[in-house]
């Protein structure tokens, strides 16, 4: 659309128009320098808030002298999961933390905090922005910790002191509590145990999950491991089979458990081999979800990876191919895995995977997040066509991506039974003019019709001038 035209409705649209104008799409700039110096609030507002703006846009919002807007900004994108939004300059961040009301940086903002901003918060000069690095404190080092146990800051040092008591074994048993409840759920999964806790939950557990929380506990004594490897409840054994302090003869044991979620937690184990796991009678669950993984702050190391890309285990290569710097000989080794759950690990989180194994999995996954196949940066758009009449509405909503498909069968897709692919129809540039003018006056697909990159420049100014109300010129 030109910028004349988009000048024009962020100057004269209704703020319907404006909303979308803002919000929904990509703007040349001086139509953002438009949209920054803009009198109305809420239009502002919408920008702060708009995905597809680069956040160094966005961030000119920053001292913005509404509340509202300023609001938006730290709430940031709304953006369909597994998405994020892109994190703000490091700068920009910082000055929101540093200077605005805690009210405000609730929410989402976190998720527009750079990694490596996140990283360094602890040591920062601002005592504001130390304040939130002290939720990293389990992975801060020695000397980060001390520096902040004796910081000027009184909150700091209240805050580190605080971190530091949940380390005490003796003062996590003097808070436990003796319901179930989140506390104590946190405290039996997390914190150190003293002997008393320990002894206190297989005698007198609070609930029946107790003794599976304390199977995870990395503090759990050594004879209690062993204990619980033999305990009745299969749930309890296959959280001790998980633990990489359990001993050979424990291993031995659950790799013949009755159970057979026990013997696949054992089966991945680290200290087996390959030819252990290959005895292990154990099933692969195929009902699994296989959606995208954020990478971790800290990558794994990639001697593990590659072992788990290797591994006869289809549980291990899932693993490896979730992994966002995978070499681009495992990318092509797993690409072409027998297992399903590999391939579409792969497809979901690799920024190299290839456009054939995205539109594969697409084809083979319909779980959970199976549209954010279409988001990968190489997701074809050449050859969906030939989809236009398949049985799946959303492999027919890919006829809509593909730049060849003929007007008459984007025509015929507006009338589809499912309504995403009559909205993925109406957005195609191939729409016929006749049909595309006819969709402008559909109350279900006029906003979609209105977004079209085929839509007539006269058309578009009718639009402009009669409020949205007339597409068709005067008869």
């Amino acid at each position: 659309m030109p910028e004349s035209v988009l000048l024009r409705l962020l100057a004269e649209a209704p703020l319907a128009v404006r909303m979308v104008l803002c919000r929904d799409r990509i703007l040349p700039e001086a139509v953002v320098d438009a949209v920054i110096q803009h009198p109305d609030t809420r239009t502002r507002s919408f920008f702060a808030r708009n995905p597809h703006a680069d956040p160094a846009q966005r961030v000119r919002l920053v001292d913005d002298p509404e509340w509202l807007v300023r609001a938006h900004l730290a709430e940031g994108p709304k953006v369909a999961a597994p998405a994020r939004p892109r994190p703000l300059p490091d700068e920009a961040a910082v000055h929101m933390i540093s200077t605005y009301d805690d009210e405000l940086l609730g929410g989402l903002f976190h998720q527009q905090i750079s990694a490596g901003l996140r990283r360094s918060m602890a040591t920062h000069p601002a005592a504001k922005v130390r304040r939130w690095g002290l939720g990293a404190w389990t992975s801060l080092s020695a000397d980060t910790r001390a520096a902040l146990l004796a910081d000027p800051d009184a909150e700091i040092r209240e805050a580190a002191q605080r971190h530091v008591r949940c380390e005490d074994p003796t003062w996590v048993e003097s808070t436990l509590p003796d319901r179930t409840c989140h506390a104590r759920t946190d405290l039996l999964l997390h914190r150190p145990l003293t002997r008393a806790v320990v002894e206190g939950v297989l005698s007198r557990p609070a609930g029946e999950e107790d003794k599976a929380m304390i199977a995870v506990n990395p503090t759990l004594p050594p004879d209690t491991v062993v204990l619980l490897a033999a305990d009745p409840d299969p749930e309890v054994r296959a959280r001790i089979a998980q633990r990489t302090d359990l001993g050979p003869a424990e291993r031995r044991t659950l790799m013949t458990d009755p159970d057979p979620d026990v013997r696949l937690a054992v089966s991945l184990h680290p200290a087996l081999s390959e030819e252990e796991r290959a005895r292990i009678d154990y099933q692969v669950p195929i009902d699994h979800f296989f959606v995208h993984h954020p990478a971790p702050e800290a990558p794994r190391d990639p001697r593990a990876v590659r072992r788990d890309a290797l591994s006869r285990h289809p549980l291990l290569r899932r693993r490896a191919a979730r992994d966002h710097l995978l070499t681009p000989d495992l990318v092509a080794r797993l690409a072409s895995d027998d297992d399903l759950g590999v391939r579409v690990l792969l497809a979901q989180n690799h920024p190299d995977a290839p456009a054939s194994l995205l539109l594969r999995s697409f084809l083979e996954y319909t779980g959970p997040e199976r549209s954010h196949l279409t988001t990968r940066p190489n997701f074809p758009t050449d050859g969906l066509a030939v989809f236009a009449d398949h049985e799946d509405p959303e492999v027919r909503t890919l006829a809509a991506r593909a730049p060849e498909t003929e007007p008459t069968t984007v025509a015929r897709l507006t009338q589809d039974p499912d309504p995403a692919v009559r909205a993925a129809a109406a957005r195609h540039p191939n729409l016929p003019q006749p049909r595309l003018a006819a969709l402008l006056d559909d109350e279900e697909l006029a906003h979609h019709a209105a977004a079209n990159a085929a839509l007539p420049p006269d058309t578009i100014r009718r639009l402009i001038q009669t409020g949205g109300r007339r597409a068709r010129p005067p008869e």
